[in-house]
């Protein structure tokens, strides 16, 4: 049911979602551990570049850095369908770290990271799709990408 579902509103939404990124790192992508599935850092990978560089505020403006979040968390996705296999034993998500890197005075990283909160909720319903959020100023990120997303969620 449930991979049906997420396929569909896939479908309807016209996203395809992206091969899984590479790990930049000697690090696994997803962990999933008693229920429990942690998804490493994400960034906003498209064809294997980060598709804007720079901080949100300066080089890239507010709209750019929402979707910068909304790839990422495309990515996110990529990375736990991967890991399970498919959809079918996806219980939601649980909780989203969104790191922001940002110009000194840009202070609205909240709203940036409602990019992946709405592609979120948008591709797996308002159930499974909502998450606990927590977003944090930085001043740069790995690959001087705009948005790092960690994402924790259920799993059986």
């Amino acid at each position: 049911m449930r991979e049906h579902e997420i396929a569909a509103r896939l479908r309807e939404a016209g996203i395809e979602l992206p091969a899984p990124p590479r790990p930049a790192g000697l690090y696994r992508p997803v962990i999933c551990r008693g229920g429990m599935g942690f998804v490493s850092g994400q960034f906003p990978i498209r064809h294997g570049n980060c598709a804007r560089t720079g901080r949100v505020g300066a080089e890239v403006s507010p709209e750019e850095g929402r979707e910068c979040a909304a790839l990422a968390a495309a990515n996110v996705l990529a990375q736990i369908r991967a890991a399970l296999g498919g959809w079918e034993r996806f219980e939601g998500l649980c909780r989203l770290d969104g790191y922001v890197a940002s110009a000194a005075d840009f202070l609205n990283q909240p709203a940036i990271l409602d990019g992946a909160s709405e592609f979120f909720v948008r591709v797996l319903g308002p159930t499974l799709g909502a998450h606990a959020r927590t977003a944090f100023h930085v001043p740069r990120l790995p690959l001087d990408a705009p948005v790092e997303l960690a994402v924790t969620f259920f799993a059986h």
